[in-house]
């Protein structure tokens, strides 16, 4: 894992893809709850089998994936254990279904104070990277 958003994935031919995660952004490694949040994706993916969909690259030639391991799309439970926010910013390019539940996710880890929500001090990354 490189933090909470990005991963290493290694394909059948055993070639690495660095991988971020579509729909959520989290906490940068050096801000508040990076280390947490990079140990929860590392719980959800580590070692397992994955199926991707990756409809898009960016700017830094990674592909911007849905991850499901087990039937679980981990940028969305990353969300439910309030370590990621839902990155509005790029709801467009979610499904309705998708947009629906990310939303729904990140109002519930707020309203119950989960994880990265927890304190008083929470910077969305996006903010944290400008200073």
């Amino acid at each position: 894992m490189t933090d909470g958003d990005t991963l290493k994935v290694l394909d059948a031919q055993k070639v690495t893809h660095k991988i971020r995660l579509s729909g959520i952004d989290a906490p940068e490694s050096k801000q508040d709850f990076g280390q947490r949040s990079k140990a929860n994706l590392s719980a959800l993916a580590f070692n397992q089998q994955a199926t991707l969909d990756c409809p898009k690259v960016d700017r830094y030639k990674r592909k911007i994936c849905i991850v499901t391991v087990d039937g679980l799309d981990i940028g969305l439970e990353q969300i439910k254990a309030g370590m990621a926010w839902w990155y509005r910013k790029y709801a467009k390019e979610q499904n309705l279904h998708q947009r629906v539940s990310y939303e729904k996710a990140e109002y519930k880890a707020r309203k119950n104070r989960i994880g990265l929500w927890a304190g008083n001090n929470t910077i969305p990354p996006w903010k944290w990277r400008r200073r």
